[in-house]
């Protein structure tokens, strides 16, 4: 497997944030539906598999559906999406850059979380209310309980929580421009994914799916979700702007020289 070395990473990632901020709106709209309702069908897999694992077996459910899990971003970042986490590292690297404005990133993060949102509740409420398949017995006992566990955190640690997320979500996307080939991007993408799963970081995108599916159960409630969202959100800006983006900027941005990279390349990850 080829890659990239990291300095030629965070170039590869300048260039990615000034190809996102450049799309046309009805194309980010799109593909930020196709990232959110990505998202939520991992997570959806991920209760389907976990939730009827119990006795000897429950040992190994959060590790499985940790390794389960992944097939949300792979798909993003492989088949096509804009994911509000992971561009939350490279709109603001670009924007380090100077390649990008700041206003431009926050008509990008402002698109992307409707786009994502809007995808992740269509699956919650199709899939999950209208077909059943988080509304019916242990299925439905597992996914009110893991988005009461998400509620149930005050301001401060969903905040942390939220910035370990996307210091791995942004790492895994990372890794994923660093590998020149299929193979390399998903198993680049793959480890970061399941650590933030297997250690209960809190996804912004992944509780758009989860917490809502439980509200379309009748638990919880939107004041809820809400609350949630906030300091998740904003946890995971720093995770991934600052533990990423700015870390690996301030680490290379004396040494950052035009990477030599064929256009075709660039294309090929125009979606993700």
């Amino acid at each position: 497997m080829s890659f990239y070395k990291p300095d030629e990473i965070a170039s590869y990632s300048v260039d990615m944030g000034v190809k996102k901020a450049d799309y046309p709106i009805m194309r980010t709209l799109i593909l930020g539906f196709q990232a959110g309702a990505f998202i939520a069908l991992g997570y959806l897999l991920y209760i389907r598999v976990t939730a009827p694992l119990a006795g000897d077996l429950a040992g190994i459910s959060s590790f499985l559906g940790a390794a389960l899990f992944p097939i949300g971003l792979i798909l993003t970042l492989i088949a096509g999406g804009e994911l509000l986490t992971g561009n939350m590292m490279v709109l603001p690297l670009a924007s380090m850059a100077k390649k990008v404005s700041v206003a431009s990133v926050a008509k990008n993060w402002g698109l992307v979380t409707v786009s994502n949102f809007a995808g992740a509740l269509f699956v919650a409420y199709f899939f999950g209310h209208i077909a059943g398949l988080t509304e019916s017995g242990v299925f439905l006992e597992k996914t009110v309980s893991i988005a009461e566990h998400k509620v149930e955190a005050a301001f401060l640690p969903a905040f942390i929580s939220g910035i370990g997320c996307n210091w791995l979500v942004a790492a895994a996307v990372w890794l994923s421009y660093g590998a020149k080939d299929t193979t390399g991007k998903i198993l680049g993408i793959w480890f970061p994914t399941m650590a933030f799963v297997a250690i209960g970081f809190q996804h912004v995108v992944a509780n758009m799916f989860v917490i809502p599916a439980a509200i379309f159960a009748g638990h919880l409630s939107w004041a809820s979700y809400i609350e949630n969202f906030i300091p998740v959100y904003l946890g995971n800006a720093v995770g991934g702007s600052i533990f990423i983006g700015f870390a690996y900027w301030m680490a290379y941005k004396f040494k950052r020289e035009p990477l030599q990279i064929h256009q075709t390349e660039i294309k090929h990850h125009d979606a993700s």
